[in-house]
């Protein structure tokens, strides 16, 4: 019997997970956790062998603390709306799974089943998707100032909040433009969300 945690907050999708795996013959599901910050207790009490996570739950990143205080336990993670970034993110990490939410439930079950066994489980057009999409070309200064420049904010604005020069950050602006292949900067900061650079 393969003991599971499903961490999801929205509880109409964690009952359907529940309902899901709790029906295969060799799956039970043991706990429930709906914050990030339950997840470590919730597998070390329940003694769970895969976590089933949400990657949008409420809180920090579980995966690294999972691997870090339950080893043993296998973490297979749901995506309402993947892409290929988040997905090479993830496996690049300790999770053995990554899943879209509308994976037919009988993948799902299969999916929870590979993790157990320590074997890693993607969805085939996940996974060609990540192997397809470019690694980061962006420094780390150029995403923080990506990232203001998401929110809307003009240079002098995002020089002043990163303590750069104007200059500087067109400069950055530029570049990010150029390495992305962007339009401007509005079309630098899709290309570099639906990549999960972002």
């Amino acid at each position: 019997m393969i003991r599971i945690l499903i961490a999801e907050h929205l509880p109409l999708v964690r009952r359907g997970l529940h309902a899901t795996l709790g029906a295969e013959p060799d799956l039970r599901v043991v706990a429930e956790a709906v914050r990030a910050e339950e997840v470590v207790r919730a597998a070390l009490s329940s003694e769970a062998d895969v976590a089933v996570v949400d990657l949008d739950l409420p809180g920090p990143a579980v995966t690294g603390d999972l691997a870090e205080h339950v080893p043993r336990c296998g973490v297979l993670i749901l995506s309402a709306a993947p892409n290929p970034g988040q997905v090479r993110e993830a496996l690049a990490g300790p999770a053995l799974g990554f899943m879209s939410l509308c994976v037919p439930p009988e993948r799902l079950a299969e999916g929870v089943r590979q993790v157990a066994a320590g074997r890693q489980a993607i969805e085939a057009e996940l996974a060609v998707a990540a192997l397809q999409c470019a690694s980061n070309p962006l420094t780390r200064r150029e995403l923080d100032v990506l990232r203001i420049a998401a929110g809307g904010a003009r240079s002098t604005e995002i020089a002043d909040e990163l303590f750069l020069s104007v200059g500087t950050v067109r400069n950055h602006l530029s570049r990010i433009m150029c390495k992305t292949g962007a339009r401007n900067r509005l079309d630098a900061v899709r290309i570099a969300s639906d990549s999960g650079w972002l």
